[in-house]
């Protein structure tokens, strides 16, 4: 499989005039749609002082690539699931955001070669979600519908679609759509409101899926929507400091939504391949026993503030823990680099608990022109 990746990119290097990099990789390229835990900065080029961003310190502070430590735009101390992700398959990090690429020409390589991370900071499945402070999933999917016109003028469509086959689709979204909803409804949501929502949100995920597979994709690696009942932020509102059942169920509802969903899409898109990631599952393995994964805490946040770092952004100004590896959370929402890395490897490699039907690694070793012939 590495040999047909390797023989790929030089062709695709060669009729864009480019320079190759590295060929020793799963994939030619690494396309990203997603949140915050996905994101590499498309947040620091969005306008308004609502936006979140990860552009001061003690972002970054542990950053391992080119620059060192920084504030790079994700939302973490160094590498994020996407960098992990994209290592797994042979890449330095996490291809860069796309409204990083400022120059036509720099997009065209880069999506060709890399690969384009469009996910963003505070996004959801539905638009609404922090509506005007993100760039939502719906918008993401229009940007690489434009990356990938960009590259048919470039190179044509036969070329362009046999790329985008080999290539590898990572999503990682749908939180922030479970935590604006709890904060909405304040304990007030109905049964008939929370079908209604997990309505709209597979809706919008069946739409997205059919767009990217309509325009070439056919590698997806999706995540689940994660454990958000126990993040900082969640505990520092309960006088105890204990998960937010609420939110974790509302959270276990829709995963399991998805997980039925794409049983029923995939054999109405012939030749998709897919790995659904339990994000959720993992997490709670962390929490429930951080020592034998050699943290020590999975309740409080390395950087933050108020109680269990949960009542404050990670800023300048905020208390910051000198061993971050030994914590699960960055700041009040996030995961550090340490958590990020393992989590990755669990999808990439397994064990099968966290990745059904494949792991991330089996549905990179597929092959895209065998998968285009289904």
């Amino acid at each position: 499989m590495k040999g047909v990746v390797a023989g790929l990119v030089m062709v695709l290097s060669a009729l864009a005039g480019l320079r190759p990099g590295k060929t020793t990789r799963a994939v030619p390229a690494v396309y990203v749609l997603g949140d915050s835990s996905l994101d590499v900065g498309n947040n620091n080029y969005l306008p308004g002082n609502s936006v979140p961003r990860a552009n001061k310190p003690f972002h970054g502070v542990d950053f391992p690539g080119p620059g060192g430590p920084r504030p790079t735009g994700r939302f973490s101390n160094g590498y994020n699931v996407a960098d992990f992700i994209a290592k797994n398959l042979g890449f330095e990090r996490s291809p860069p955001a796309y409204l990083s690429l400022k120059s036509h020409r720099r997009l065209i390589r880069t999506a060709l070669l890399r690969g384009v991370s469009y996910a963003s900071g505070g996004a959801g499945i539905l638009d609404s979600t922090g509506a005007g402070n993100n760039i939502p999933l719906s918008k993401q999917v229009e940007y690489f519908h434009s990356t990938r016109a960009a590259m048919e003028a470039k190179l044509g469509s036969g070329v362009v679609t046999d790329l985008l086959a080999e290539s590898f689709f990572l999503i990682g979204i749908g939180s922030n759509d479970l935590i604006q909803f709890v904060t909405a409804k304040n304990k007030s949501a109905t049964q008939s409101d929370v079908a209604a929502l997990y309505g709209s949100l597979i809706s919008n995920y069946s739409a997205t899926i059919t767009d990217l597979y309509m325009m070439g994709a056919r590698k997806v690696g999706i995540i689940n929507a994660g454990l958000s009942g126990c993040i900082p932020m969640a505990r520092a509102d309960d006088a105890t400091g204990a998960c937010n059942d609420g939110t974790n169920e509302l959270a276990a509802g829709f995963n399991g939504a998805l997980e039925s969903f794409l049983a029923d899409l995939a054999p109405r898109l012939p030749g998709l391949a897919y790995s659904l990631a339990d994000g959720f599952a993992h997490r709670q393995v962390l929490i429930a026993d951080p020592q034998a994964a050699g943290f020590v805490s999975a309740t409080s946040a390395c950087c933050g503030s108020g109680r269990l770092g949960g009542e404050g952004d990670c800023l300048p100004t905020s208390n910051i823990c000198r061993h971050r590896d030994g914590y699960v959370y960055w700041d009040w929402v996030h995961a550090t680099q340490r958590a990020a890395k393992m989590a990755a490897e669990a999808f990439f490699h397994g064990p099968a608990q966290f990745t059904m039907p494949l792991t991330f690694k089996q549905l990179a070793e597929k092959k895209g022109a065998d998968l285009m012939e289904q």
